[in-house]
C-alpha cells in the first residue's frame, strides 16, 4: 500500500506516472470498461436493432449487426397488435400501488425498529432478514394458497391488485435499508423533538421523512422495478387478459406473433424503467450510500 496526500491506494501515484505503469494501468482500465460495456449494453443493442429487422433477418444465423432494411413499422404493429397501452397501464397501476404500500408500511416498520426500539426488536429484525435466505420459488406455493383463500376473511384475491401488492409489502430488504438510514439520523434530533412535546408519529412526519427522501426514492424505484420485471407471480394470480401485466401480456401474445414484433414490444416495455433509472440514478446511489455512514 502506498500513501500520497492522505489517500491510500494499491498502486502509488508515482508508479502510475511512470511510463510502463501508466501504460499498464490505462490498458487494464480500457479492457475492463470495454468488457463490462459489452456485457451490459450488448443485449440492449441486440434488442433495439432486432426490433427493426424483418422476420427472416432476425432469425438468420449468424445474426447481422445492423438491420439491412430498418422497419420502424414493427413498433407500431407491436403497440396495436399486443394492446400495449392496456398492458402498460395495468403494470403502472400495480407499480403505483406497490410503491404506496411499501412506503407506508415498510417505513413504519423500519422507524419502529430503528427509533422506537420495541421489545425483541433485534430478534424480529433477525427473523425478517433470515427470510432473505429463503429462495423465492419456495414461497410461491404457500403464497398462492394464501391468495386463493385469504385466512380469516376467506376471500379469493385472484385478478385483484392486492394479490400483487400484499406479498410485496413484506419486503425485508427494503425494511433493512430504511432502518439503516434511520439509524444514521442523529439521536439529538429525536431528543429535541421529544423535549418540544412531539409524539413519535409527529417526529416521523416532520423530521425523519423529510431527511429520508433519498432512501425513500430508492425504495420506490425498487418497488417499481420489482413489479415491472416480475413474470411468474403475475402470471399465476392475474389469469384474466384484462388484468395482465406487460411481461405476461407479451408472453401470451408471443405464440402467434412474429419474433421481430415481440422484440419491438419488449423494447417499448423496457423504456419506462430505463428512463426512471436514468432520471433517478443519483438518488439511487445517494440513498444506498448515505445510510452506511453513521453520525
Amino acid at each position: 500500500m502506498a500513501q500520497d496526500s492522505g489517500t491510500r491506494t494499491l498502486i502509488s501515484h508515482a508508479q502510475l506516472r511512470r511510463g510502463r505503469g501508466k501504460a499498464i494501468y490505462w490498458t487494464l482500465l480500457t479492457v475492463v470498461v470495454a468488457v463490462f460495456t459489452l456485457v451490459f449494453l450488448g443485449p440492449l443493442y441486440w434488442m433495439v436493432t432486432g426490433a427493426l429487422k424483418s422476420g427472416q433477418e432476425i432469425a438468420q444465423t449468424p445474426p447481422t449487426l445492423f438491420p439491412a432494411d430498418p422497419q420502424p413499422q414493427n413498433y407500431v404493429d407491436a403497440w396495436n397488435n399486443l394492446d400495449l397501452a392496456k398492458l402498460l397501464f395495468n403494470t403502472f397501476y400495480y407499480a403505483t400501488g406497490a410503491v404506496l404500500f411499501q412506503l407506508v408500511l415498510d417505513t413504519a416498520a423500519a422507524y419502529s425498529l430503528s427509533k422506537l426500539r420495541p421489545v425483541f426488536g433485534n430478534a424480529i429484525l433477525g427473523l425478517m432478514l433470515a427470510t432473505l435466505m429463503i429462495p423465492a420459488m419456495v414461497l410461491i406455493v404457500p403464497q398462492y394458497v394464501t391468495v386463493i383463500d385469504l385466512p380469516i376473511l376467506h376471500i379469493n384475491l385472484l385478478d385483484s391488485p392486492f394479490a400483487i401488492w400484499l406479498p410485496l409489502v413484506a419486503n425485508a430488504f427494503n425494511i433493512f435499508l430504511l432502518k439503516r438510514f434511520f439509524d444514521s439520523i442523529p439521536e439529538d434530533l429525536m431528543a429535541a423533538a421529544l423535549v418540544d412535546g412531539a409524539t413519535p408519529l409527529r417526529t416521523l412526519w416532520s423530521i425523519i421523512l423529510p431527511m429520508s427522501r433519498p432512501i425513500l426514492g430508492v425504495v420506490s424505484i425498487f418497488a417499481v422495478t420489482a413489479v415491472w420485471k416480475d413474470f411468474l407471480w403475475p402470471k399465476l394470480v392475474m389469469p384474466s387478459p384484462e388484468t395482465r401485466t406487460v411481461s405476461v401480456g407479451i408472453y401470451a401474445f408471443a405464440g402467434g406473433t412474429p419474433m421481430n414484433v415481440v422484440v419491438a414490444a419488449s423494447v417499448i416495455a423496457a423504456i419506462p424503467t430505463v428512463v426512471i433509472f436514468l432520471i433517478f440514478q443519483r438518488n439511487i446511489m445517494s440513498g444506498l450510500t448515505t445510510g452506511s455512514l453513521k453520525g
